[in-house]
């Protein structure tokens, strides 16, 4: 399956996922739907992947660097989650581009990648409706209530596109190791979870007396984590790091369908410019895509 397509398939489920957790948002702290995200996902990885019958495969440096990713993976996950709370998820999706962005203009070579990035770029501008003179558009309309402090939407969604920076280059460090990628994943999961645990545990009780919201808190880590993270994986096997950043200029384009779908946050025209943009980027990478396609070497 080409890797724009396993994108598309990746980027529904996570943000119909997202749209299900703004939901629970008036149950649990949204850093607590997104802790429980990760820690559901990760038991759901570890009995299907049982990574301890690889053990023979563990250095000490895939370990660390295994561990650095949980961390990295968990900490965007909240930041992303409390983002969204203040933001619509089309605009937050958009902005937190901004880290991978980042990682092609590093890791990118060829007159393809840097165009694909400046095109991608004024796409994102657009469609988190963003002047050049700076500051939030609220075009963007919600059908949800949001929080009220558009600044601390900003900081939050920041901290993810760093975050997703580092997802990219440790992801594909995970995703190329002797262990397996998704078997990698699942152990990375673990590690995040764990360390977040002190801050968010004590938050995550009511889902231990209401089967109805434990019911969705398992749909959510399906839909946002164990489905699109296990993908990416196989994504993460196949491309460079910079095709795999400018490949995620898709995720604002699902973002937006699944915000106008699910939540009714309708995009306007410039945010429809700013989809033609990314599409636009990401056909300048297909030739190279193809390329990197081939499985590595056995």
């Amino acid at each position: 399956m080409p890797a724009p397509l396993l994108f598309v398939l990746s980027g529904l489920t996570q943000y119909l996922g997202a749209a299900i957790a703004v939901g629970l948002f008036d149950v649990l702290p949204p850093a607590v739907v997104a802790w429980l995200r990760l820690a559901v996902a990760a038991v759901v990885l570890l009995a299907w992947r049982r990574p301890w019958r690889a053990r023979g495969r563990w250095t000490r440096r895939a370990v660390l660097t295994t561990v650095l990713f949980g961390v990295v993976l968990g900490v965007m996950n909240v930041a992303f989650y409390v983002a969204i709370d203040h933001l619509p998820l089309g605009t937050a999706v958009a902005l937190e581009f901004v880290g991978p962005v980042a990682v092609a203009a590093v890791t990118g070579h060829g007159w393809r990648d840097r165009v694909a990035i400046g095109i991608a770029a004024a796409g994102v501008v657009l469609l988190a409706g963003v002047t050049l003179g700076g500051g939030v558009s609220s075009s963007t309309g919600s059908g949800t209530d949001t929080g009220d402090d558009p600044v601390v939407g900003l900081v939050a969604i920041g901290v993810s596109a760093a975050c997703w920076a580092g997802y990219i280059v440790l992801g594909r460090r995970v995703a190329t190791a002797e262990t397996g990628g998704v078997t990698g994943l699942s152990v990375a999961m673990t590690a995040g979870a764990l360390v977040l645990a002190p801050f968010y545990v004590g938050g995550a009780v009511p889902v231990l007396t209401d089967a109805g919201l434990a019911l969705l808190v398992v749909g959510v880590a399906v839909l946002s984590s164990v489905v699109p993270y296990a993908l990416e994986q196989v994504v993460l096997r196949r491309v460079r790091p910079a095709t795999f950043a400018i490949l995620l200029a898709l995720l604002p384009a699902t973002a937006a369908v699944v915000g106008a779908v699910v939540l009714r946050q309708v995009p306007h025209p410039a945010e429809l410019v700013g989809l033609v943009l990314v599409s636009g980027a990401i056909a300048l990478t297909a030739k190279d895509t193809a390329t990197d396609e081939a499985p590595p070497p056995a």
